[in-house]
């Protein structure tokens, strides 16, 4: 099971993107809210409604944290604490942590990506401390996956399929979306 994380003001596109594609991949992924209700407004003004609350949330079961970007989004997915403490676990036990946008901060806020390789939003470099800023579109460094904004919402969301089911899953569902 994967959980995708939905905060006041999270990016759409990441978000529901993640969710599709993994989905469409045999991937049982549940989008999680931390708001204390299930429906969560987006960035742009679209309100969607999550399959659990963080609290229903069992992370015994979950094989993937996933972050969307967005602003404020992204800032309040790190104020969360309890799911801070559950990035902070899943890292130390080689589980597998994904933020795309402005997300891969949190992960950084949570020290899990000290001398790792990353990627983020362009212009908030200086958020990834610790971490060497690679500029790709999305990096891959052992069990943390990074992407760097909304128009790579689809390459980021396939990497998060190989890293569960294989390329060649990945590349499967890519051609089904007519993903070159």
């Amino acid at each position: 099971m994967v959980f995708i994380h939905l905060a006041e003001g999270f990016e759409e596109v990441e978000a529901l993107t993640a969710v599709d594609v993994l989905r469409r991949a045999g991937v049982d992924a549940k989008t999680v809210s931390v708001t204390g209700n299930k429906m969560v407004t987006g960035t742009h003004g679209i309100p969607v409604e999550a399959d659990l609350l963080f609290e229903e949330a069992d992370y015994g079961s979950c094989e993937m944290i996933v972050l969307p970007g967005g602003l404020p989004g992204a800032t309040n997915l790190g104020s969360h604490a309890g799911l801070t403490d559950q990035i902070k676990a899943f890292a130390a036990a080689g589980k597998k942590v994904a933020a795309i946008c402005a997300a891969p901060m949190v992960l950084s806020q949570c020290g899990i990506l000290e001398g790792k390789e990353a990627t983020i939003y362009p212009g908030m470099e200086e958020e990834l401390a610790g971490a060497k800023a690679t500029g790709a579109n999305v990096t891959v460094c052992g069990n943390i996956i990074t992407g760097k904004g909304p128009a790579l919402a689809m390459e980021f969301a396939l990497a998060l399929t190989e890293a569960l089911k294989g390329k060649e899953v990945r590349e499967e569902v890519a051609g089904g979306l007519l993903f070159d």
